[in-house]
This record gives structure tokens, C-alpha cells and sequence, in this order.
């Protein structure tokens, strides 16, 4: 019977196939070990998983608002047609760059708030208040007002947004007339800070009677109609849900 040739030293195998043997390494213990039990998880209960989710959901929603987008709702004329009592609007706050809570600091902004942009701020004389009007003018800029007129740097804007005036006359009842505070002479606009006026001419109170609005009061940009109740019909105005404000 031939046997197999093995350097000095090697016991012999005794037929054990070498291929099937778990060799112990580093001096390890060769028995082999039984695996672990597998030990089930314990499971959240289903009020703290509800409670996790309102947690995020409050928290998100938080952020969002502080940061990105606010809900705002119409209360007064004064920016009739474009806007009406009873719209309930979106206000982009991250285009302007938003306010950090607690702190005088601003997050960058994507551009500077510009002539035509209809914004919400804080009301000048009672910044625990909300206002709405449309930018005519910004900060370096020359501004009059001439009856119905709104003239910058020389330039009478044109403004097909603002509500006709039903009274010839206008609400002085002279034609000519003007009893602004701001507006009657030629004023130029200070630095971070701009001229407002509400579409609804005739109704509104504006910068025309209580000065200029500052670049830091300014909350956001009006851009979408999401909801629009009218309150005196109790009725939905389904024709302006998802309208774009530009």
C-alpha cells in the first residue's frame, strides 16, 4: 500500500479531510461555539411612535415657518383688487433672507426687495403688527406724488394693478390737492428702506402717511392665494385657491 510522503513532524491525518476542519488561529479555542440566541427587539409603543411624529412634525413645521414660508390673512381693502378681505396668502420669508429668532441677524438672501414686490413688515408705528402694500419705490430712489400720479427719479410708473378711482375729484374732493405727509414734495428714499403704497389708493394707509418701511421690518414676499373666503356671502372663492401673486 503506498502512503502518502508528509514532512517530518506531521501526524498523520487518519483519512480527516483537511477541507471540512476549522483550524483554531492564534491559539483560539477550536470548539466551536453555538451562535447566539437571537434576542427579540423591544418595540416602541404605538403612543410614543404618535408622539415621536407629532414632535417632528411640530419641529418642521417650526422651521418652515420661521425660515421659509408664513400664512398670512387679508383683513382690511387696502389692496383690493389684487388682493381681497377673506385671501388667505403665502409670504416667501427665505427669498429676502429671514429673520434668526432671538437675534438681530439675517440668513443671505436670494436678492433685495425691489419695485413691483407686494411684502408684508412690521407696521413703523406698532411693530407688534402686520402690514401688506406693494414697493414703489427703494432706497436711493426719488419719489412724488402727483394727484393719481406716482413719479420716480422723473418717470411717471405705470400701474395697472391700482384700483380706479370712482371720484373724479379724488377722496380730497380737489382736484390737484394733496395732504400726504410723504409724497407731496420730491423725497428721496434713505438707505435700507422703501416707499410702500396699497393698491386701493383711496383706501390704504401707507408710506404716503406714516414714512418709509426699513429694509429689517420687512417679513417676507406675498406669493400665493392658497385659500379665499368671502365672509360677508359665507361663501368659498374657488376662481382664486392656488392664484400666483407676482
Amino acid at each position: 500500500m503506498e502512503h502518502e510522503r508528509r514532512p517530518p513532524g506531521t501526524p498523520p491525518t487518519a483519512g480527516v479531510d483537511l477541507d471540512r476542519v476549522a483550524l483554531p488561529v492564534d491559539g483560539a479555542d477550536a470548539r466551536v461555539a453555538a451562535p447566539p440566541l437571537d434576542v427579540p427587539r423591544r418595540r416602541k409603543s404605538v403612543l410614543r411612535e404618535y408622539a415621536e411624529a407629532i414632535g417632528i412634525a411640530i419641529i418642521l413645521a417650526l422651521v418652515i415657518r420661521t425660515l421659509v414660508v408664513q400664512a398670512f390673512t387679508i383683513p382690511s381693502g387696502s389692496m383690493m383688487d389684487t388682493l381681497l378681505i377673506g385671501d388667505y396668502i403665502l409670504v416667501n420669508k427665505f427669498l429676502y433672507g429671514p429673520e434668526i429668532p432671538f437675534t438681530d441677524w439675517r440668513v443671505p438672501g436670494l436678492r433685495d426687495p425691489q419695485r413691483g414686490d407686494i411684502i408684508v413688515f412690521r407696521y413703523p408705528q406698532d411693530e407688534n403688527r402686520d402690514f401688506i402694500k406693494r414697493i414703489v419705490a427703494g432706497p436711493g430712489e426719488r419719489v412724488v406724488i402727483r394727484g393719481e400720479e406716482v413719479i420716480v427719479d422723473g418717470r411717471t410708473l405705470e400701474e395697472p394693478y391700482v384700483r380706479e378711482n370712482t371720484s373724479p375729484l379724488g377722496h380730497t374732493g380737489q382736484p390737484g390737492y394733496c395732504g400726504y405727509a410723504y409724497g407731496c414734495e420730491p423725497l428721496v428714499v434713505p438707505p435700507d428702506s422703501y416707499f410702500v403704497m396699497g393698491d386701493n389708493r383711496d383706501n390704504s394707509q401707507d408710506s404716503r402717511y406714516w414714512g418709509f418701511v426699513r429694509r429689517e421690518a420687512i417679513r417676507g414676499k406675498a406669493f400665493l392665494i392658497y385659500w379665499s373666503w368671502d365672509g360677508d356671502k359665507h361663501w368659498l372663492r374657488w376662481w382664486r385657491l392656488g392664484r400666483y401673486i407676482p
